[in-house]
């Protein structure tokens, strides 16, 4: 699945394709969210978790140079 085709899935669709299709790598914590980072195809996927609200706020690409990246480094290696 190439990155547009799971950018114009519905919102439940990304879900479960991250869920059996991807491969969950580790999760922080982000201000208010629990955040997940997945792999998928060779692209990183973020899930933000608001467990305050019990839902999912956004699901989105985390591109390789993004400074967030730096929160994931401290706990794995990402080559």
């Amino acid at each position: 699945m190439s990155k547009e085709e799971f950018t114009e899935l519905p919102f439940h669709k990304k879900i479960s394709t991250l869920y059996t299709e991807g491969t969950f790598v580790v999760g922080i914590r982000y201000y208010r969210h629990k955040v997940n980072l997945y792999l998928l195809e060779n692209e990183y996927i973020e899930v933000f978790y608001n467990h305050k609200l019990d839902k999912i706020d956004k699901i989105d690409f985390l591109p390789r140079d993004h400074s967030r990246m730096k929160f994931y480094l401290d706990q794995i290696r990402i080559d």
